[in-house]
């Protein structure tokens, strides 16, 4: 029996399936209209989630919350509901690799997004368990224990 050679190259850390297209057209699109004020006031100023904090200030273990969209494998869940999970974020140059999951470990999206200066990210995230679903998304590190996030429908953010 032989081996077929792919030779297929994951950019990301993680070893899962690609974010296609993290500049593409509709990132950048959103990215121009996207706003993260990053102050008292944002929503995710508030503590909500606890993960041990890493030696480097992004790179390490983080928890996630996202909302915007009803997920159809959580009984009566709505778009306004967060979903809750865990992070691990992994820095390569100039960009930053955010894997996560919700509903107790059953799912996991990816995120892929380029710096822009010292706080600013622009990317896209897929979801992992359903790779149909695809969209913009830009951050922005408030500091090492707090990224906002947002994508078109909703938030997506991070906390540690």
């Amino acid at each position: 029996m032989q081996q077929v050679s792919t030779n297929l190259v994951i950019r990301n850390p993680f070893g899962t399936m690609d974010v296609p297209e993290p500049e593409g057209r509709d990132v950048m699109d959103f990215a121009a209209t996207a706003a993260l004020a990053g102050d008292a006031a944002d929503v995710n100023a508030a503590p909500w989630g606890a993960a041990p904090a890493a030696f480097d200030p992004l790179d390490g273990v983080w928890a996630s919350r996202w909302n915007g969209g009803a997920d159809p494998t959580i009984p009566g869940d709505t778009p306004e509901q967060w979903k809750q999970g865990r992070a691990e974020l992994r820095v390569a140059a100039d960009r930053v690799y955010l894997r996560f999951d919700w509903d107790n470990g059953r799912r996991h999206g990816l995120i892929e997004a380029r710096r822009e200066g010292a706080r600013r990210l622009v990317g896209k995230y897929i979801n992992l368990t359903n790779p149909a679903i695809v969209r913009p998304w830009v951050g922005r590190v408030v500091d090492a224990t707090r990224i906002d996030g947002c994508f078109p429908a909703g938030r997506l953010d991070f906390r540690r």
